[in-house]
């Protein structure tokens, strides 16, 4: 190659660079150069298959047989003539795994009015829960009861949940365990008589009404709860938890529209027979 070739290449290249650089190219991230056009014209071969991975089934010592622990809490359940002794026959209660793996202390079943026209079902007891012994006592509990108090409805409520052990890391219970616990639950609300259930967050919501959609969906409507024997028919409305609006004030206003429609709806005259 001659000079006036060398030049014209040196210059040609310098060219290059500068139209890259004007681009943002700024830096080679390879020492040899590839075509890229070339190279597409080849069909790389598809990847060997491979079996899609299933995670195992986690296994919890001393977990005990639904079946079995659900026909207990039933006998129980129906036993107890009271809700003192529903109490104590939850709080003897040794089929639900959480009494040995998340609860600390004690089983935690409810607070309020024995004869309330309004049953408030929250998810499960947390650590606050667990040491107090009464539901919704913690920082979502007290946004609860100043909701309720706005209501107008601080002594018109029974307070439970679906499960009355803390589970551990305060996860959301499984469907078993609330499961396990119903009979106890649909006891409570026999014995208490309410006019109306509100059902407080997604876990509760889904476990009284065997619904599969959100919260979001829910909230605001009314459903039919029914018991399981079918004996009992009660109007319910879930509503967003209040742990949910202490993450997302945003939101209150709608759980708050919520109380305020149930609020209404619970004042009504009762229909003559």
């Amino acid at each position: 190659m001659n000079p006036s070739q060398t030049a014209q290449s040196t210059a040609a290249i310098e060219s290059l660079l500068a139209f890259w650089a004007d681009g943002g190219v700024d830096a080679m991230l390879l020492d040899v150069a590839v075509d890229r056009i070339e190279a597409g014209k080849f069909v790389p071969p598809p990847p060997p298959a491979r079996l899609p991975a299933v995670a195992p089934t986690p296994i919890r010592p001393g977990q005990p047989d639904v079946g079995v622990a659900l026909a207990k809490a039933q006998a129980a359940a129906a036993a107890a003539q009271d809700l003192a002794q529903l109490a104590e026959a939850i709080s003897a209660f040794d089929g639900c795994s959480l009494r040995f793996e998340g609860a600390a202390r004690q089983a935690v079943f409810y607070r309020g009015r024995p004869d309330a026209p309004l049953v408030v079902v929250g998810e499960g007891p947390g650590a606050e829960e667990d040491a107090q012994g009464l539901p919704f006592v913690g920082r979502a509990g007290q946004l609860l009861d100043r909701m309720l108090a706005a209501a107008g409805l601080t002594d018109q409520v029974f307070i439970t949940n679906t499960v009355f052990w803390r589970p551990p890391g305060n996860r959301t219970p499984t469907p078993a365990e609330q499961l396990i616990c119903q009979p106890f639950v649909e006891r409570a609300i026999a014995l208490v008589k309410p006019k109306m259930l509100l059902l407080v967050g997604g876990a509760s919501a889904k476990s009284m009404l065997k619904k599969e959609e959100g919260i979001l969906s829910l909230r605001g409507r009314w459903f039919e709860w029914r018991s399981t024997t079918g004996e009992m028919e009660l109007p319910a409305m879930p509503t967003l938890h209040p742990a949910f609006l202490l993450r997302q004030p945003a939101a209150k206003k709608r759980a708050w529209s919520d109380l305020l429609t149930l609020a209404e709806r619970l004042d009504r005259p009762e229909r003559p027979a």
